[in-house]
């Protein structure tokens, strides 16, 4: 059983250890079988005003590090995974994603990865105001070097599956997150009091690189597509614009709802609506985010073992219950742990997808029907 509280020591709290499967070796079919088998539960709960499903989340740590940007070692990882995810009993089926990692938007405005050794990409600021961005003329993300490399991912992804497999977008961070990336965020925060104009025009042009570049990456990956992406639970019947949101917790709501929303808004538009993700605890939010036209879905962390700061679930099954918005709950733990929080997250008119990643499919199984039986719903047969 997973611990109760966040394991700081360790590499990645939400990963899942399975061993590399070359494309050669995949079986393709059975994974096809295998997610059929789970489309029609997903369809319905999508189009339903509330239900719940199960995620037994696939989190390969090698790829949400440095593995990342090898796209032969990237695949193979995440090709075990689905492979093991097979194994778990679940509701919505695991997906490829040819590359993780921030900054993408960003390199169109000359940023560049810092690469440490076994370490993720990070990016520094480049600019030391808003002003200095706006002066500056971007390159469509698609002609940058990252936007580039993503696209030969997804072009290598779908060569070796044959577009066989779901693929979501790249990592997608919200207008507000890709600010942070490029403009020094002191000199960033001061702005958005002395000139909030300024600042709501560098999101604006954030959003439409955005727009742009999602649009690229959709025309390529075709029908594989599952929506909404990185870090959600996602399907091919599902839809909206999966986002990172994290800064948006170091503004106050007003600021937030007057300059962010709308850039978030305009870029999820095009795709069926937006959803929102933050880290940590953001349930002083809630009430904010349900503002925000087109909102889809909600992703936060509900246990101590998944977050050191996770959410308590009492303000999200008070805030979304009834509004067809679905909660993206990740709980790391066992079954007593997910079992506690979904007592509290819980209410009728909720539309809950509780992720999981449970250890062993015995301990999968107990917890999906604790999961099912804690809701009253009905189990898909």
């Amino acid at each position: 059983m997973t611990g109760q509280t966040f394991d700081q020591t360790g590499i990645d709290v939400q990963a899942t250890t399975a061993e590399p499967v070359s494309p050669d070796a995949f079986d393709f079919e059975a994974y096809a079988d295998y997610e059929a088998s789970l489309l029609q539960r997903c369809r319905k709960f999508w189009q339903a005003e509330s239900g719940v499903l199960v995620h037994r989340r696939m989190r390969i740590a090698e790829v949400f590090s440095y593995g990342c940007k090898n796209m032969i070692a990237s695949l193979e990882w995440q090709l075990g995974g689905l492979k093991k995810s097979m194994e778990f009993k679940a509701d919505v089926p695991n997906f490829l994603e040819p590359w993780y990692g921030i900054g993408i938007v960003a390199g169109t405005f000359g940023a560049d990865y810092i690469w440490k050794e076994k370490q993720a990409p990070a990016i520094r600021p480049i600019f030391g105001s808003v002003k200095e961005a706006l002066d500056y003329t971007p390159a469509a993300v698609s002609q940058t070097h990252i936007g580039r490399h993503t696209l030969d991912m997804i072009d290598y992804f779908l060569d070796k599956t044959g577009g066989r497999v779901p693929m979501s977008l790249t990592d997608t961070q919200s207008p507000l997150n890709i600010a942070g990336n490029i403009v020094e965020m002191t000199s960033f925060f001061i702005e958005m009091l002395d000139d909030p104009q300024v600042v709501k025009m560098l999101l604006n042009r954030l959003a439409e690189l955005l727009v742009e570049f999602t649009h690229e990456q959709i025309k390529r990956i075709g029908n594989a597509l599952v929506r909404p992406g990185h870090g959600y639970s996602s399907c091919r019947c599902f839809e909206g614009l999966g986002m990172s949101d994290d800064n948006a917790l170091m503004i106050s709501s007003q600021q937030y709802l007057e300059l962010a929303a709308p850039a978030v808004e305009h870029a999820g538009k095009p795709f069926g609506g937006s959803t929102f993700h933050s880290c940590g605890d953001w349930s002083d939010k809630v009430e904010m985010v349900k503002k925000i036209s087109g909102l889809r879905m909600v992703d936060g962390a509900f246990s101590a073992a998944t977050d050191p700061s996770p959410n308590p679930q009492a303000p999200f099954a008070a805030a979304f219950a009834n509004t067809g918005i679905v909660v993206n709950a990740r709980i790391v733990g066992g079954p007593e742990t997910i079992a506690e929080s979904v007592r509290r997250l819980w209410k009728p008119g909720m539309k809950l997808i509780v992720v999981t990643y449970c250890q062993s499919p015995d301990e999968q199984a107990e917890t999906y029907d604790l999961v099912y039986k804690i809701c009253g719903q009905t189990k898909p047969a």
